[in-house]
């Protein structure tokens, strides 16, 4: 199907974050937003996300980010007017320390999170074990817990987006691929796509593990890599957890779906640079032997399936949400190393609120230029 030859802003990426963008862009009045997706909307990262949502960080700008979001998410069945319930579970996420120095940064990160009323709390290893009986307690000298963080279904999350975007106006293309972005002298003109040319003068980048190759496009050479990171899902089984169990240091993620699948992951520190999406033996082999480990009872499930996606990593791990300084009107929502979900609500809240010259609901400050500068955003729970 042939594409409208003209838009306010067209917005590249139909995950979960550029339909956000593209839902508050609507919500704020703005017309003739189009999205592009060349695939199926939520294809990328989105679909192949570990689906957590968690308010337990280390800096300010990350809880404040994480509190609005499940605000949102908490009302988001209303607030969409979604037809199908988009599963919030909160039971929790059980952040452990396997060290002193970690439970101290816990400590810090605890005091941050008490400015914004996120309701978490320190847990000594036998608290930890009442929360999840069937920890292994091996090593482990404390953690943090907090019990309105959770889990949400992205294939909904996604479907509630893109209808409420729709029923405001906004243009859903899917299986509609950017080819090319054109520029006259430093302003943008117009988005090619395989389906016509859309004119335009402002361009939103949230194509997660391939937003470099859409900076490409507008000559910016931004400062982000993509790298595989994998995932398994168990057989289903009677509820036996309630909260995600996640470690920094023994670097693994873990919960009980509501369906009853576990579904787990952690993050190889030798992964290099690519797009690389196919599922690897070694992969399953640790993933297994971490579980089993500090889950026993796990260790008597059937794995379903495995798969990959990719995480869009910055210097720093922390998001770009921003407009290019070198080219006006281009729009970034990316690099948000394996966070993008769980903020994704706000996210598409504040980039609206930038390209309709509005004050930001929230102060936050991210920028690209910060990594030229050296002014890192250094957070501390990140897996």
């Amino acid at each position: 199907m042939p594409v409208k030859n003209k838009a306010n802003v067209v917005i590249i990426g139909g995950g979960v974050v550029g339909l956000a963008v593209a839902y508050n862009l609507a919500l704020l009045g703005i017309k003739d937003v189009v999205l592009l997706e060349r695939a199926y909307l939520g294809s990328g990262a989105t679909s192949r996300c570990g689906a957590g949502i968690r308010q337990q960080w280390g800096t300010e700008m990350n809880c404040a980010l994480a509190r609005k979001s499940m605000d949102i998410f908490e009302n988001m069945n209303e607030m969409l007017e979604v037809k199908r319930d988009i599963e919030l579970k909160q039971k929790g996420y059980l952040l452990l320390a396997f060290s002193e120095e970690e439970m101290e940064q816990f400590r810090k990160n605890l005091k941050v999170q008490s400015k914004y009323d996120i309701p978490s709390r320190e847990v000594t290893p036998r608290k930890a074990r009442d929360i999840v009986p069937h920890l292994n307690l091996e090593g482990i000298v404390g953690g943090a817990f907090c019990p309105t963080d959770g889990h949400v279904n992205p294939f909904l999350v996604t479907e509630a987006y893109a209808n409420a975007a729709r029923r405001l106006g906004v243009d859903i293309y899917t299986y509609t691929e950017a080819l090319d972005i054109e520029i006259s002298g430093s302003k943008i003109t117009g988005v090619r796509t395989d389906q016509g040319l859309i004119k335009t003068d402002r361009v939103v980048n949230a194509a997660g593990g391939y937003s470099q190759q859409i900076g490409e496009m507008v000559g910016l050479d931004l400062p982000v890599k993509s790298e595989r990171h994998e995932i398994l899902v168990t057989e289903k089984i009677e509820p036996l957890q309630g909260p995600m169990v996640m470690s920094f240091s023994y670097n693994i993620y873990c919960q009980q779906t509501p369906e009853g699948p576990f579904l787990m992951g952690y993050g190889d520190p030798d992964e290099p640079e690519s797009y690389n999406l196919n599922s690897s033996w070694h992969f399953l082999e640790e993933m297994t032997r971490k579980a089993a480990r500090l889950l026993p009872p796990l260790k008597h499930l059937r794995v379903i399936r495995q798969w990959a996606g990719l995480y869009n990593i910055t210097p720093d791990r922390q998001p770009i949400i921003a407009e290019s300084e070198e080219v006006p009107g281009f729009f970034m929502a990316i690099g948000f190393s394996g966070h993008g979900f769980m903020i994704a609500p706000m996210t598409g809240v504040l980039l609206a609120e930038m390209i309709a010259g509005e004050d930001p609901s929230l102060e936050f400050k991210l920028e690209p230029g910060r990594f030229e500068r050296g002014d890192l955003i250094l957070e501390p729970s990140v897996v």
